[in-house]
């Protein structure tokens, strides 16, 4: 399994070069999709040559996928922030998923050629976002488990496990990312509903 934290180092670092490329490329990806973009147009939007553009990246395929690996990095940084913060454990684990869906789906949920962008991620980029996943889920167990060593959640009532709440959660988002583009309620409400539900399953209940 890929190190994200390994690779990214090598991607994000204090390479600003390459960041400016990163960051020109997504709004550029989105706007036309993978296929009909080209390393002119990621150029163009970094304001450098392409020269230059294939002094840092020899292909497409690899700028989309050191983009992904930059991408799922920072995002999970900023995910451990969430679930490090304050409140219930179920507040933070919402406000995590809420941030990993802002900076991993919604940029390619709202394009146009949305599902051809996941389709290429998974094709280039297959083994950075499992590894992603499973940090994620291994986050997740974790608050879980402290949450019920505290009482503050009890799945004695579903029969489940902590490692296979958080695999829920991870599932539902995933489905719920469709829903950005399939003319569902999108992914916040649809976030809020679910996660109004899972509060009503695991929370403790007083008396018999």
């Amino acid at each position: 399994m890929v190190d994200t934290e390994c690779q990214a180092d090598q991607v994000v670092g204090n390479d600003q070069k390459t960041g400016q490329i990163l960051d020109a490329a997504l709004p550029v990806f989105v706007r036309f999709g993978f296929r009909k973009t080209s390393m002119a147009d990621i150029a163009r939007a970094a304001k450098i040559s392409r020269a230059s553009l294939y002094l840092s990246f020899k292909s497409k395929e690899e700028l989309f996928r050191a983009g992904s690996m930059r991408a799922h990095a920072l995002t999970l940084d900023n995910v451990a922030a969430m679930l490090d913060g304050q409140g219930s454990v179920l507040d933070r684990v919402e406000a995590a998923i809420g941030v990993f869906q802002r900076e991993l789906i919604a940029p390619f949920g709202g394009s146009a050629d949305a599902e051809e962008l996941f389709a290429a991620n998974m094709a280039l980029a297959a083994d950075i976002t499992l590894a992603a996943r499973e940090k994620l889920l291994s986050m997740l167990t974790q608050k879980l488990i402290v949450a019920i060593e505290r009482k503050e959640i009890d799945l004695a009532p579903l029969q489940a496990r902590p490692a296979q709440l958080a695999n829920i959660i991870v599932a539902a988002m995933d489905g719920i990312k469709h829903t950005q583009w399939s003319g569902g309620s999108g992914l916040e409400d649809n976030t809020r509903l679910f996660m109004r539900a899972l509060k009503m399953a695991v929370t403790p209940r007083d008396g018999p």
